[in-house]
């Protein structure tokens, strides 16, 4: 009984030094911690750039690539705290991300009722961070591509900051939304710098992008994918 005992102080003493060592160098919160540990071990995560993401002036909406049931996990655990997050339906739902989901604040959407929020855009326009959850598909159908159209459209309307965050891996994990999965595949955050649409679409040839297309390159981009100036999603045009 002892020796379990002291075993279990051990183990909690680390868990909280790794916890406390995260702060540090991460900047979350002692609860972000706490839940962020255990997959910081389990998959070797490389998480430099979340900083990029964190420090990123408001307004701001991360832009998530959703890949697996983790992402919401680890964007919940990372983002600043007070993150407003938009979860599907079935994350919202999930009871294991409880814990998570208590970390910040969550509201649930349905993805086939796509709408622009003012109350997100007043949100955002005060100074606020959204993380959205966007399907992982690259070359989106037109009912996917609403999302991108709606996302798009509170950004220009609250002139907000756009982070692209791509958590290269995590599609290949036991929680991936595709089925694929292997049992310890090592995750990296992948990130870019803060812009606003606006910025995209002057860099753009002739400034003629949309708004909506230009947010999908961003995050295309943050996945190491280049998408050629003439290319179009057909719901763009």
């Amino acid at each position: 009984m002892h020796i379990a005992i002291a075993v279990i102080i051990a183990i909690s003493a680390l868990w909280v030094a790794l916890a406390a060592f995260a702060i540090a160098r991460l900047g979350i919160g002692f609860k972000q911690a706490l839940l962020y540990v255990p997959f910081k071990l389990w998959y070797r995560i490389s998480d430099r750039q979340i900083h990029v993401a964190r420090n990123a002036p408001t307004p701001v909406i991360y832009a998530v690539w959703h890949q697996s049931r983790l992402d919401p996990a680890l964007m919940l655990s990372l983002l600043p705290e007070d993150t407003l997050h938009i979860l599907d339906e079935a994350s919202a739902r999930s009871w294991w991300l409880d814990p998570w989901r208590g970390l910040g604040r969550c509201i649930s959407f349905n993805a086939r009722h796509v709408f622009v929020s003012r109350r997100l855009v007043q949100r955002l326009k005060g100074g606020g961070r959204l993380a959205v959850y966007l399907p992982d598909d690259t070359s989106p159908d037109k009912r996917s591509f609403r999302l991108f159209r709606a996302i798009a459209r509170i950004a220009m309307r609250a002139d907000a900051q756009v982070v692209p965050i791509y958590v290269k891996g995590s599609e290949k994990t036991a929680f991936s939304l595709s089925g694929g999965s292997r049992l310890l595949p090592a995750l990296s955050v992948r990130t870019l710098e803060p812009v606003t649409l606006e910025t995209l679409k002057l860099r753009s040839q002739n400034g003629e992008l949309r708004a909506s297309q230009a947010l999908l390159n961003r995050m295309l981009e943050a996945r190491g994918i280049r998408i050629q100036e003439e290319e179009r999603v057909e719901e763009a045009a």
